[in-house]
């Protein structure tokens, strides 16, 4: 998905251009992940780009995969969170 796919979507909810951008949730969320102490590989898997290389690429996909989704799941229950607050 490129990024233009993911900024469109931003603008159709109605986010402006002016401080967001796919790139920058994807640093906030690097930020706050490598903050809180989770793995730095298993963070950088999850954001990384596309791989070059279709072979490794396809056995990159489920490198670290159940921590990855632990991580996931817990930024899912730490945006809830930031939602909730008043």
């Amino acid at each position: 998905m490129s990024e233009n796919t993911i900024n469109g979507a931003l603008r159709h909810l109605g986010y402006t251009s002016i401080g967001f951008t796919g790139h920058g949730f994807r640093s906030m969320a690097s930020t706050i992940l490598n903050g809180k102490s989770w793995n730095r590989d298993v963070i950088e898997r999850q954001l990384a780009h596309v791989e070059g290389n279709s072979v490794r690429a396809a056995y990159n996909y489920a490198e670290h995969l159940e921590e990855r989704r632990r991580m996931m799941q817990w930024w899912a229950d730490y945006l809830d969170e930031l939602r909730a607050s008043p």
